[in-house]
């Protein structure tokens, strides 16, 4: 599936993943393949992918997410770290 990570001041990251953990406001939750459509909002914490790079995690100061036919796409108010694993 495909992940777009996007702020008000640039676009954060783009790709393939195969999972995303998101910290969403009612507790953290994971998205994969074939995903259900869905709408949420998010709370700061951190927004963990998986690709073929590895694990990797970006801590966002809140935002929503859409995901739509194997495209998820992230907007963020803004990040305070990104971290490669």
């Amino acid at each position: 599936m495909y992940l777009e990570i996007v702020t008000p001041s640039a676009k954060v990251f783009e790709g393939e993943v195969s999972v995303v953990t998101f910290p969403g406001t009612d507790g953290s939750f994971q998205v994969m393949n074939d995903h259900a459509p869905m709408v949420s909002t998010l709370t700061a914490g951190k927004l963990v992918y998986k690709n073929k790079q590895g694990t990797q995690s970006t801590h966002i100061t809140g935002g929503v997410m859409e995901v739509l036919r194997n495209k998820i796409v992230v907007l963020a108010d803004g990040l305070t770290e990104t971290v490669q694993n």
